[in-house]
């Protein structure tokens, strides 16, 4: 059985446009202080008492409460905030790997995810930083060949320049959640 408190809610300004992912327990919390409104599949708003009022369906998410089960909502539409965020992007292993595709950015080859490495276009062994614009992903044969020079001394080329992805807030919430659900497909569209 899971813990439906750590479930992903979409959380959503007031203008409806994506802002992040919260969790169900954080959601509740917002629909019971009536800072935000939980919307249906239908679209339909719903403060929390008559969210509470719903009928639990069998494929709703529940959590138990004194008189029942409440319903954990998938989408929640906060009523007074109307900022969109600014993402800001980690520079990961997992976000190079997505920037560049999980691809070789010598060979252009897709070997698996354990067969590719994180490579310093200038080597640190020269003064090369650990920067979006200074790491790419490469398959262990190229790193290998590449070893501590840079590409042109190498006689390699690079498939593209390195750059700081520009993620949209519906992307990054796209690529943090494995769980996906079809209540948030018209507003990550949108995004």
């Amino acid at each position: 059985m899971r813990d439906c408190l750590t479930l992903p809610v979409l959380l959503l300004n007031r203008y409806l446009a994506p802002v992040s992912l919260i969790t169900a327990r954080r959601a509740m919390v917002l629909l019971y202080c009536d800072a935000g409104h939980a919307l249906d599949e239908g679209g339909e708003l719903y403060d929390f008492d008559s969210w509470r009022a719903l009928p639990i369906r069998d494929n709703d998410d529940v959590v138990p409460v004194i008189d029942g089960k409440l319903r954990v909502p998938r989408v929640l539409h906060l009523l007074r905030y109307d900022r969109s965020p600014n993402v800001v992007i980690r520079l990961t292993r997992r976000n190079l790997m997505l920037r560049d595709h999980y691809q070789c950015q010598y060979c252009v080859r897709r070997p698996g995810v354990r067969e590719l490495n994180i490579d310093h276009v200038v080597p640190r062994s020269r003064g090369g930083t650990d920067t979006w614009e200074n790491l790419v992903i490469s398959c262990r044969s190229c790193n290998l060949k590449k070893g501590r020079r840079t590409p042109v001394e190498a006689g390699m080329q690079l498939l593209r320049q390195p750059r700081k992805p520009r993620w949209s807030t519906t992307a990054h919430i796209l690529m943090s959640t494995q769980d996906q659900y079809e209540e948030w497909e018209p507003f990550l569209k949108a995004g």
